[in-house]
């Protein structure tokens, strides 16, 4: 039996920005609209949820259809519902942000999307519907979250350098990082362990490599 309501519902869908380091820049994933609203402009990855999944199986749904991009950590934003937000009908958004390291990249564009290519955050194209606010509050979280949190970790490969995890921090933060006071504190919350292993770049000494005690969570340090 069809459903039958006193008031109209709206549409739900979810969006996602994915966010990586790629060529010492913090990069974000957009794919090309294949089909209207807005046909050929860049947007976020996402789409409509169907009735019999949740929110985040919705989103991983869409993140995998659209750019080949699957098991990343993902995380719930913000929800999005502007009356006038999509021409077609009255759609709220639950927008998400992902991160993935930049040696876990496959991507592939979906049937319903022209193109799928990363953009650094200084040379971003016009956005679709109210994508630029979803991205710059994404933005904003994950900034705030370097403070309180090991997420940095989810942009690193299994090794890397206390350098390595400094220049993360700086390019999301969009500034430079005290050396002497980066490396004690990060030292000092026992979230990372020494390899035994060094790597030498240039003429500079071999460096430690290091990693993640915990790679797959994102845990509270505060």
């Amino acid at each position: 039996m069809p459903y039958t309501y006193d008031y109209p519902h709206p549409a739900v869908t979810t969006d996602i920005v994915i966010f990586t380091i790629r060529q010492d820049e913090l990069k974000v994933l957009l794919i090309k609209r294949a089909l209207p609203p807005f046909q050929g402009e860049w947007a976020l990855p996402g789409g409509f949820v169907n009735l019999d999944e949740s929110l985040e199986a919705g989103a991983r749904r869409e993140l995998e259809e659209e750019t080949g991009v699957k098991d990343v950590y993902l995380e719930q934003l913000y929800t999005f519902g502007a009356p006038d937000r999509d021409p077609r009908e009255r759609v709220i958004t639950v927008a998400y942000y992902a991160l993935i390291p930049s040696d876990k990249i496959e991507l592939r564009a979906a049937s319903d999307a022209e193109g799928v290519s990363w953009f650094g955050l200084q040379e971003l194209p016009a956005l679709a519907f109210d994508h630029a606010e979803i991205l710059q509050a994404a933005h904003a979280r994950l900034a705030a979250k370097l403070d309180y949190s090991t997420i940095a970790f989810q942009f690193m490969p299994k090794a890397f350098t206390l350098s390595e995890l400094q220049q993360v921090y700086e390019l999301i933060l969009r500034g430079p990082v005290d050396k002497r006071n980066f490396r004690k504190r990060i030292l000092g919350l026992n979230l990372i362990e020494d390899t035994g292993e060094t790597r030498k770049t240039g003429a500079h000494r071999p460096a430690k490599l290091y990693r993640a005690v915990d790679p797959h969570r994102v845990d509270v340090i505060k």
